[in-house]
């Protein structure tokens, strides 16, 4: 047993247990804080402990072929344990007021990523269903988790619903895959010509359909909305650059590893889906005036440009995604802690809520300035590097329309975005508002936002680095 494959997932399962520990033996009266910072400890070890693991082979399968050890596994882990850092860090006075079992809170934020992790080494159907399932479970928890808040409750049912018939979907397709060619194994299924018969290719069409519900894909976003605008912050941010980088992650090894010689069928729909939810999440985002749901439906617009990268099917298209997948992460964080700070100090999180931002803090309202520019690919941020990558990609493999549309909606996105900036640098004090008192967002809200807004403009200025290690960990997956 090489338990050296799967040391980073031991380790956050030790810190798992760690919290849930010091949570019991903590007084009653705690504020929990201690907690939090032992969560963000351990991960920071954790993740300091992986950089020491890409000096492994490009490839490597371990358990009888279940779980896999590449450096792009490595890189989506990594991506996964500092997003949930970032998480932690912000959310610290966010679960303070708003959350009231907070030990548990760490514990399944610890069992979601844990889940991410699991899903970026699957090898095969099983293992990825175990993954995906230890990931949203507790994610349905953590929706609901804002006990005071009836939309809440109501996201952490919606989304219990919608997420439990995209599971049985999925493995409903997972059951004609494993009709068709006698394997759940990834590598196996590849070589098996039964592939080509009804029940393998309608077994294609029922996963893809799985992982666009995951991803919220249009048409199979119902759900996203109403969640992100109902679940706790922190989490909404987790749902928007973890779970998202996750399903990612493991849906380009379904298709680049099990599913490579159906590539002219999937292809041809992946990049139907793309130009639609490129095109449907911009739209329906113009129309919001609560910046969460807002996100809800630029999230959906962001999936579907890293899908415009998948459907290229190549070395470029897969380092675009890797690319863009971090730099929206930092783009997300620094929306996010900024959100959570003025959900707690302002009741909400809409346009009005935002009004006069840039006097009460300067900061924060610099920080969602340079996110929200980010994500619509305006230079010279992180997110025009990102987009640059992801148009090149289709262009190269002839995708042309598709990096049309995708360069049109990034231009349309700007409108919405500058909407929110525009809400913050706005004055509206004449209003009965306590809008005018400044707000002192806490050490970690600050430092975390501001982490997330200079990585956001390095990377946009300089972007070699990011280049060089998705380069590194996208070649050893194609092997």
């Amino acid at each position: 047993m090489d338990f050296w494959a799967i040391s980073i997932e031991i380790a956050i399962t030790v810190l798992m247990l760690l919290t849930l520990l010091v949570d019991l033996l903590l007084p009653k009266d705690s504020d929990r804080r201690a907690v939090a910072f032992i969560t963000v400890i351990g991960l920071l070890s954790v993740f300091v402990f992986s950089l020491g693991q890409y000096h492994l082979s490009p490839s490597e399968t371990f358990y009888r072929g279940l779980f896999i050890a590449d450096n792009y596994s490595l890189f989506f882990k990594q991506l996964f344990i500092l997003g949930m850092i970032f998480v932690v860090l912000f959310s610290l006075e966010y679960a303070h007021k708003f959350i009231k079992y907070r030990g548990e809170f760490y514990a399944l934020l610890l069992s979601a990523l844990l889940g991410m992790c699991v899903m970026a080494s699957a090898n095969d159907f099983i293992t990825l269903f175990v993954g995906l399932e230890l990931m949203t479970i507790s994610f349905y928890i953590l929706v609901g988790f804002r006990m005071d808040k009836a939309a809440s409750s109501e996201a952490a049912v919606k989304y219990l619903l919608v997420g439990s018939g995209s599971t049985a979907v999925m493995l409903y397709g997972v059951s004609l895959i494993y009709g068709a060619t006698g394997s759940l194994d990834f590598l196996t299924i590849c070589r098996n010509i039964h592939l080509f018969y009804a029940a393998g290719l309608a077994g294609v069409v029922l996963i893809m359909a799985g992982f666009f519900f995951k991803l919220s894909a249009i048409p199979f976003h119902m759900w996203a909305p109403d969640v992100y605008q109902g679940a706790p912050t922190p989490i909404t941010a987790l749902l928007a650059m973890g779970s998202k980088a996750a399903g990612l992650a493991v849906f380009m090894r379904v298709l680049y590893v099990a599913f490579p010689i159906l590539g002219t069928y999937w292809m041809t729909l992946l990049s139907a889906f793309a130009a639609l939810s490129m095109i449907g999440g911009n739209i329906m985002a113009m129309k919001q005036k609560d910046v969460k749901r807002m996100l809800a439906y630029s999230s959906i617009a962001q999936a579907g440009y890293m899908m415009v990268a998948m459907a290229s099917a190549d070395y470029a298209g897969i380092k675009a995604v890797m690319f863009y997948a971090t730099l929206y992460l930092f783009a997300n964080v620094g929306a996010f802690a900024v959100l959570s700070v003025v959900e707690e100090e302002r009741g909400g999180t809409t346009h009005a809520h935002l009004t006069g931002l840039s006097e009460a803090s300067p900061m924060l309202a610099a920080v969602m300035t340079i996110s929200l520019v980010s994500m619509a690919g305006v230079p010279p941020t992180a997110g025009f590097a990102g987009k640059i990558y992801i148009f090149t990609a289709a262009v190269d493999y002839g995708y042309v329309w598709l990096a049309f549309v995708g360069f049109i909606m990034s231009m349309m996105s700007i409108y919405y975005y500058l909407l929110v900036v525009r809400a913050m640098y706005r004055d509206l004090y004449e209003q009965e508002t306590d809008y005018a008192r400044p707000i002192a967002p806490p050490i970690a809200v600050r430092a975390t936002a501001l982490a997330s807004a200079a990585a956001t403009l390095v990377v946009g200025v300089w972007p070699d680095f990011l280049a060089r290690a998705t380069n590194f960990a996208s070649q050893t997956f194609m092997r």
